[in-house]
């Protein structure tokens, strides 16, 4: 006779953790274009939202499954940068990865960015594989 199945309750099957990225873009085809390049990283999901309100709002009920943040700088009511100060102040966020980018073609919002907080810049239009790439470097 085989032995007994183990009991479920005792069983440990080891799932490989999900990462999230929180992607903030109110620009629905630059949403979709950043989600389907993090979505093709192993063991990755994404959250979408819209606003810098609903992405404090979504870090503060649940910000500890966020590994990294992709915000785009200009959206209505705040913009990336304010969101980013605001991430920061926090210390559970301070190293938090975190992207920025934008449509604006100030040669000095590069080193604006990583002055605020951003761990990387990229200025629209971007490589979906260049801003993986550098998530990827970040993560690791």
């Amino acid at each position: 006779m085989p032995p007994p199945l183990p009991d479920a309750s005792q069983s440990r099957v080891s799932l490989p953790a999900m990462r999230t990225i929180l992607i903030v873009e109110d620009n629905e085809s630059c949403a979709e274009t950043l989600q389907i390049a993090f979505e093709s990283m192993p063991e990755t999901n994404t959250i979408v939202l819209r606003s810098p309100d609903a992405a404090l709002v979504a870090l503060r009920e649940g910000g500890n499954d966020i590994a990294a943040l992709v915000t785009d700088l200009h959206m209505r009511a705040r913009d990336g940068f304010e969101l980013i100060r605001l991430l920061r102040a926090e210390s559970r966020y301070a190293h938090l990865p975190v992207l920025l980018i934008s449509g604006d073609s100030d040669p000095q919002l590069p080193e604006r960015a990583l002055a605020h907080g951003a761990d990387a810049f990229f200025s629209k239009p971007y490589s979906p594989a260049a801003v993986r790439r550098k998530l990827e470097q970040l993560l690791c």
